[in-house]
């Protein structure tokens, strides 16, 4: 499974890291991902997504039908 948010299409960062030396070493930054069991009140039952911590912010904020019908996503499959 890619390391991607399901919700918001979080993914990995480029960056460099530099030394003292000022030597440039290319690496990535990658997403906080945490797998996260979430009611779904419309289908009444647990949906298990792999969410960015920002995402979970987020959905505590909007809910999830709202967030998921915004990100084009359906809940039924998963």
């Amino acid at each position: 499974m890619a390391k991607r948010c399901q919700l918001t299409g979080k993914k990995a960062n480029n960056a460099i890291s530099i030394s003292f030396s000022h030597k440039c070493h290319k690496r990535l930054q990658h997403v906080n991902l945490q797998s996260k069991r979430i009611w779904w009140a419309e289908g009444k039952r647990y949906v298990t997504l792999r969410l960015s911590t920002k995402a979970i912010k987020t959905l505590s904020k909007k809910g999830l039908s709202t967030f998921a019908r915004e990100a084009g996503i359906d809940l039924s499959k998963f």
